[in-house]
Formats: C-alpha cells, structure tokens, sequence
C-alpha cells in the first residue's frame, strides 16, 4: 500500500504540466549537471593557485558584481526582446566565457573574466522564471517551480561530487565539461522551446511599456520581499563561499567538502517534492519564518563541525531551510508580480540573490580571515534571526491587506498585489 500511494504521489506531482515545462526543466537539469565551477572555484584558487581566501572572496564577490549588473538589465530584455532570445543569449555567453575562465592565470584576468561569466550565467534567471509563470497555469506553478528547483539539486547533487574528483584530476576539464554542458542547454532551448511571453491586448499595447523599473522600486510591498530575499541568501551562499574555505583551511580535501555538501542535493531531490506537497496549503508566514531561522541556526552550528560528518549533518539542518523556503518565497514572488511585467519583476528578486552572491563572500572572506570561521557561522545566526523577524513583520502586514495565503493564486489576484 506505501508503494501504491508513492507511485500516485509522483504521478500527481508531474501530471498535467505542459510539454515546454518539462522541456525547460530538462535544460535546467542539463545546465545543473554540468555547474563545477561554482563548487570548487573557492578551492582552485585557494589550493591550486595559491591565493588567499580574502582574493577568492574577491573573485566570488566579482562574479556576484556581474550578476547584479545583469539582474536588471535581463529583466527588461525578458519583457521587451523576448524569453527565448534572452535565454540563448545568455547560455551562450556563459559557455563562452567560462571556457575562457579556465584558461586565465593572470589573478587580474581570472578576476575580470569572472565578473564576465557572472554576468552571462545570471542573465538566464528572470527569463527561465518569467517563461515558466507564462506556461504553467496559476493553480500549478508552486508546483511547477518546486519540480524546477529539484532539477537545480539533482544536477547540483551529482556535480557536487564530480566535482571534488575532478578538481583533483584536473580543473581545467571542470571548466570545459561545464561550457559544453551549457552549450548544450541553449541547444535545446533554440530547438524545443516557443517564445512564451503573453501576447497584449489592443489596449495594453496603445499603453506601451507601463511597468517600469520605477514601477518595481515604488512597489513597497514587494521590495520588502527583495530585502528579506536578500538576508536570506546571504546565508545559503556561505554553503559554496564559506564553507568550502572553512573547511579547506581546517586540512580537508576538496572530496571532503564534495561529498558534505552533495548532502544538500542529495536531500533536497529526495525532500523537495513531498515536502512541497506537505506546504503548499500551509500558512507562508509560519513557513518563511521557520526557514529562516533553520538557515541561520545550521549554518550556526558549523562552529562545532570537526569531521565530515558533522559537517555533513550540518548541511542537514539548514538543507531543510531551503527545501521550505524555496517554493514558499518563489510562489510568493509569482503572486506579487503583474502578467506584462514579469521580467522586470523577476530581475529585480534575482537581484537580490546577485547582490547576496556580491556580499556574502567579502563577508565570508573578511570574517575567515580577520577572525576565523567560528565568528562567520555565529553571524549567520544573527543574519537568520534578523530575516525571521522581517518576514514575521513583512507578511502580518500582507496578511491584513488580504494576501494570498497558502495555494495557488489566479491572475487577477497576482495583479492586485502588484499594485
């Protein structure tokens, strides 16, 4: 009977979603499957080239800085050329330039180079959300994006522990294996995915382009969600920034922080969909506190970490964080952006998270090395109890304004509470 009601469960996840989606997801899973560079980059530069964790921060910081010049920018690209035309753009730039990133020695040119591949890859994000909020009916987008974000972790899963072996083999072939694999991503994009952006009506087009950048900014409510997008983040990334360089100068291997934090895809791909389905009609407020506290408090709880296994457990605790928090704060993102304006919309909550990967490993980097690895984790916790009291605050106020709770929203309530 379990297996009967698993075999039902996994068929209701995946039922009636359209064919672009599953397409969509394939190329997330392929880019995923192929993303080394993000896990090791800390090691290569910190191991194999020689450098301090202060300039690896900076490298990391830099690729972040491309992101958050690009978040804004793909975002109106996204509503103005089109979905697809931005994807292809954007895939391949990130394939070009990350070819090349394996191939710079000067610590000036990696450093500009990385900025580059920021740049590139982060393009990609408002118009891989705005397209899937266009093809996937309201009542199945939480959904939607909780199959998505396990695709993100499946692939993650894998080239997490590739690439530790890899590494130690030869990290030039992490960079080349990963330019291929997002070449092939914009393949099947120019081959298999129509252009999804949501055609005007005659009297939407006589307004022309009425959502704006300045449209987004005025919108308090949904700025408040940026910034508490943006606390948030700033933990997860010490998973691929600090921790890496924590556990490296603590005398472990690059396989050592390969398979702790392979523990995060691993869970998340096993977690992620029945979790989703436990959450999906439950109160956001309670869910996006509790995320953010789990994610302070984990990672909090590294200063006591002194194996992999402990490490491991770690990653555990604030996996969980993200399992929750991932589908609630995109769902939430999706009801608070209007239909034309999406692009715009999703730029500016990607770049929260771009700004994050900017901060958080300067932070990480500064911490590590003025103080040690102990105090990083411990302002992590403070970082998770800031967001936890933000989100309580920011979403009492959505709540007596009538925000949507739990479940799937229709159109016109996502315009209302863009407005």
């Amino acid at each position: 009977m379990p297996l009967v009601s698993l075999r039902r469960a996994a068929r209701e996840s995946v039922s009636g979603l359209p064919r672009e989606f599953w397409w969509l997801w394939t190329s997330t899973l392929v880019n995923r499957l192929g993303a080394f560079v993000a896990t090791f980059m800390a090691l290569y530069l910190t191991l194999d080239r020689g450098y301090s964790a202060t300039y690896a921060g900076l490298v990391a910081s830099l690729h972040g800085l491309g992101g958050v010049a690009s978040s804004l920018g793909a975002g109106v690209m996204t509503d103005r050329l089109g979905r697809r035309p931005t994807l292809l753009i954007a895939q391949g730039s990130t394939a070009a330039s990350v070819a090349l990133l394996g191939f710079m020695h000067d610590p000036v040119a990696i450093a500009a180079v990385a900025f580059l591949v920021g740049m590139a890859s982060n393009a990609s994000r408002p118009a891989v959300q705005a397209m899937m909020a266009d093809i996937v009916r309201p009542e199945d987008r939480v959904r939607a994006f909780s199959l998505n974000y396990w695709a993100i972790n499946l692939g993650f899963a894998v080239s997490s522990m590739a690439a530790g072996f890899i590494a130690e083999f030869s990290y030039l072939a992490g960079f080349l294996i990963e330019a291929g694999m997002t070449a092939l991503c914009a393949v099947v994009v120019f081959l298999k995915l129509p252009e999804s952006r949501p055609q005007r009506t005659p009297a939407e087009a006589g307004a022309k382009d009425d959502v704006r950048l300045g449209t987004v900014l005025r919108d308090g409510r949904f700025m408040g969600v940026v910034g508490l997008s943006f606390l948030v983040s700033v933990i997860f990334q010490q998973g691929s920034v600090g921790l890496p360089v924590a556990m490296g100068e603590a005398g472990f291997t690059p396989a050592d922080y390969g398979m702790a934090i392979a523990v995060n895809g691993v869970l998340i791909v096993a977690l992620q969909i029945p979790v989703t389905r436990f959450i999906e009609h439950r109160d956001p407020r309670r869910l996006l506190v509790v995320s953010s506290v789990l994610a302070g408090y984990g990672f909090g709880l590294t200063a006591f970490a002194g194996s992999v296994g402990v490490f491991a457990l770690t990653v555990c605790v604030w996996t969980l964080a993200e399992i929750v928090n991932a589908p609630t704060q995109t769902g939430l993102v999706v009801r608070l952006s209007p239909v034309h304006g999406r692009g715009r919309y999703q730029g500016m909550y990607t770049l929260s998270w771009a700004v994050a990967a900017l901060v958080a490993p300067l932070m990480s980097g500064f911490v590590i090395d003025r103080f040690g690895a102990e105090w990083l984790w411990g302002v992590c916790a403070v970082i998770g109890t800031v967001a936890a009291v933000g989100y309580h605050v920011l979403m009492r106020g959505l709540s007596a304004e009538g925000a949507v709770a739990a479940g799937a929203p229709t159109e016109a309530q996502a315009e209302v509470g863009a407005s």
